[in-house]
């Protein structure tokens, strides 16, 4: 019996973090399998204006109530967000020679302004914004799109979705589980390979999102570069241990967080710096209880994500986890790639009919595939 040839896929996809930093782009080769070649990758920063829209529209999602029409600010943040992406990947494209007849697809994840993990009360919630139709004119390419929204209707988390890719990406460094890789972002998350090859994965907590919040509210910066204020700053112990014990940690995986789940307020008495030392030993020992939670501990963990250029966060892990951490360059990764590249992975698979997230990922009751696709010209 003969099996039909796997189906080659040459995708672009882009990623807008939490941080609000820029947008990332990244082409790969897929069977929506294994990674078969990586392209081009790179980024481009949002401008200020971009950043405010997506920002009114991230405080208009605080306040709005499930039964109530989604705000105004929803629609003009989609709109933004696909300007954005369109003018970044028209750049982008033309700088690396990259032609839209030459992909087969493009993956957008848009920009997250609400994620509201299911509670036993009610369901959950996630929104990412972006006018994916008009990304799809704009180049001339289909477009995948809306990756967690059935995945949250069937019940699951709808995070984290990279999980299925950095198992792709460990096969590929010929890593053999149990393996881990952490995604430090504005939340962390770990994805557990284990020794049979299948998945687990939840967020570990708060990373760079509340110290970059905590920089922004009293400096005119985005985020602690370098982690120089958290190394000029001291632990205050008894704030770290109420964030601690917060019942998130007390919890198993599948589980899933919103940049905005954990308050600044417990450190607003303190300096800049032990406020900064303070919620980087958070995400760290966040980590490591993350860690201790995995059914198989790893032989190793890869650290990726913006969160990785921090020394200072990074130290305070390893400290607090008794195992090998590398960062993804160290595997020969594209470190500041891999969300991008993470859904162009998820776009060949949604094209595909793969599933794209499973009930250690994200605590859906069976695999999931997930994804939509709007085609160029499509009202």
């Amino acid at each position: 019996m003969t099996t039909s040839p796997k189906k080659t896929l040459r995708v672009l996809g882009f990623m807008t973090g939490t941080s609000l930093d820029a947008v990332d782009m990244a082409v790969i080769e897929t069977d929506g399998h294994d990674i078969l070649s990586f392209g081009p990758a790179g980024e481009m920063k949002l401008d200020s204006e971009t950043r405010a829209v997506i920002e009114d529209a991230i405080e208009d999602a605080f306040d709005w109530e499930r039964d109530e029409e989604e705000p105004d600010s929803f629609e003009d943040a989609r709109m933004a967000v696909a300007d954005a992406h369109l003018a970044a990947a028209l750049g982008f494209m033309a700088v690396n020679g990259v032609k839209s007849s030459a992909l087969d697809l493009v993956g957008v994840h848009g920009q997250t302004v609400l994620h509201e993990a299911p509670t036993p009360e009610q369901p959950g919630r996630t929104v990412q914004l972006i006018d994916a139709a008009s990304v799809a004119e704009g180049l001339g390419a289909p477009v995948a799109f809306d990756f967690r929204s059935a995945d949250v209707a069937a019940g699951g988390q709808g995070a984290p979705l990279a999980p299925v890719y950095h198992a792709a990406l460990a096969r590929k460094a010929g890593m053999e589980g149990p393996a881990a890789v952490l995604n430090l972002g504005g939340v962390g998350n770990i994805t557990l390979i284990r020794a049979d090859g299948e998945l687990e994965a939840f967020d570990t907590g708060p990373a760079n999102g509340m110290v970059d919040l905590l920089v922004q509210s009293r400096m005119k910066k985005r985020m602690d570069e370098g982690g120089r204020l958290a190394a000029a700053g001291a632990v205050d112990q008894p704030v770290l241990d109420a964030y601690l014990a917060y019942p998130y940690f007390a919890a198993s995986g599948p589980k899933s967080l919103d940049r905005f789940d954990f308050s600044l307020d417990p450190v607003a008495d303190l300096s800049l710096e032990d406020a900064a030392a303070t919620l980087t030993a958070f995400a760290a020992q966040a980590v490591a209880l993350g860690v201790a939670r995995c059914s198989e501990q790893p032989k190793e963990i890869v650290v990726c994500g913006g969160g990785r250029h921090n020394p200072v966060l990074l130290a305070a892990i390893r400290e607090r986890v008794d195992l090998p951490v590398s960062t993804a360059e160290d595997k020969g990764w594209r470190g500041d790639s891999i969300e991008a590249e993470a859904f162009a992975f998820l776009a060949a698979r949604c094209r595909l009919g793969l599933p794209i997230s499973f009930p250690g990922t994200t605590g859906v009751s069976a695999p999931m595939t997930g994804g939509r696709i709007v085609e160029p010209g499509a009202e």
